[in-house]
């Protein structure tokens, strides 16, 4: 008997802190259809900055929100530190979390196996709201974390081999005000569910997160949900 489409694995957690890897990751391994929900924000900021609109203005950023198209999920800008940044901004404005939750929860409620064109066993949909405000029902809830120091190393290396100039202290400083801002804003502040388990990635390796997590859902697919 399949799995009903329910099953959601929620990962939420600050930039940098391994969700986006630990979920797709989880999505191969259990054959799930995964989402990056920040890819959502950093598609409407990127349309902003395409357009020179300012992301502070709710109605520019609403009107970027329902521009946003699957297709453009996969563009590679989507990764750089600027649209990053502008996001945040984005994602902070009550009405342009009102324009994509739905969108969220439609991909969890059916989601989608696009290799063979039917539903999938189930979701892994990673964010900073995900177990608290997209999927509170969520059968598996994590909070993926890691020093803002670890981070801040790991953002850098990353963009060091695309020819950025990242410092460091740069990136640190960015990191935590863009923690505050993501932790403070009025809507779906981030922050972990009551029933979340915490993983905090600082000294384990992908692999180690990885196993300590898949033991979570194996847990959770053996018992009622």
């Amino acid at each position: 008997m399949g799995l009903p489409v329910s099953f959601v694995v929620a990962i939420d957690g600050p930039a940098a802190s391994g969700k986006g890897t630990l979920a797709r990751r989880l999505a191969e391994r259990f054959g799930f259809a995964h989402l990056d929900t920040g890819g959502l924000y950093r598609a409407a900021a990127a349309l902003v900055l395409d357009r020179g609109g300012d992301p502070a203005d709710p109605a520019v950023a609403v009107a970027a929100a329902r521009r946003v198209e699957v297709a453009l999920l996969a563009d590679p800008r989507l990764r750089d530190e600027a649209v990053g940044h502008v996001s945040s901004i984005v994602a902070a404005i009550p009405a342009v979390r009102e324009a994509l939750i739905t969108w969220q929860r439609d991909f969890a409620a059916h989601p989608p196996d696009l290799a063979l064109g039917v539903a999938a066993k189930g979701a892994v949909l990673d964010g900073r709201d995900i177990g608290t405000v997209v999927c509170p029902d969520a059968a598996v809830k994590l909070f993926v974390t890691a020093s803002a120091e670890e981070r801040a190393r790991r953002r850098a290396k990353e963009l060091r081999p695309g020819g950025a100039t990242a410092i460091y202290d740069a990136v640190l400083q960015d990191m935590k005000e863009r923690d505050a801002r993501d932790s403070l804003r009025r809507v779906a502040p981030l922050a972990a569910a009551p029933d979340a388990h915490i993983l905090d990635t600082t000294a384990l390796d992908p692999d180690a997160v990885l196993e300590q997590a898949s033991q979570l859902v194996t847990r959770a697919l053996a018992g009622p949900y």
